[in-house]
């Protein structure tokens, strides 16, 4: 794609966008099908494409469903509390071995806090 055809905008945090949802509430399903598919960078994707998409564990989603601060699972499962405040704000991805330590989280929380406050790592790990 040429330099020339790209669009860049910036959003101001403080004052996010809110779209017209009467036009969109006022269009037919078969409408809003059409207007996404007449999207050139919005694509659906294709069979293939879709195989290789890999879901991923979301530290922020995982915490909150456990009703924990950020201190509080930083601590509890030994994670810096910088690391997961990065994961949480998805500046950094989780690496193989933070996927595999969520991924425990979610299946066997006990067994990781067992784990971590048996080898004294979790008050370290939250410094």
């Amino acid at each position: 794609m040429k330099e020339e055809n790209i669009t860049r905008y910036r959003l101001d945090r403080n004052n996010p966008h809110e779209p017209d949802w009467t036009a969109f509430d006022a269009m037919t399903d078969e409408e809003v099908e059409a207007a996404a598919l007449a999207d050139p960078d919005a694509q659906p994707m294709t069979e293939e494409q879709l195989a290789l998409m890999v879901c991923r564990p979301h530290g922020d989603i995982i915490r909150q469903s456990f009703g924990l601060t950020q201190e509080e699972f930083a601590t509890k499962f030994g994670i810096p509390l910088a690391t997961l405040k990065s994961w949480e704000d998805r500046s950094v991805v989780p690496d193989r071995v933070g996927l595999a330590l969520l991924a425990v989280i979610v299946s066997d929380p006990d067994a990781v806090e067992r784990a971590v406050h048996r080898q004294g790592g979790a008050k370290a790990a939250a410094e």
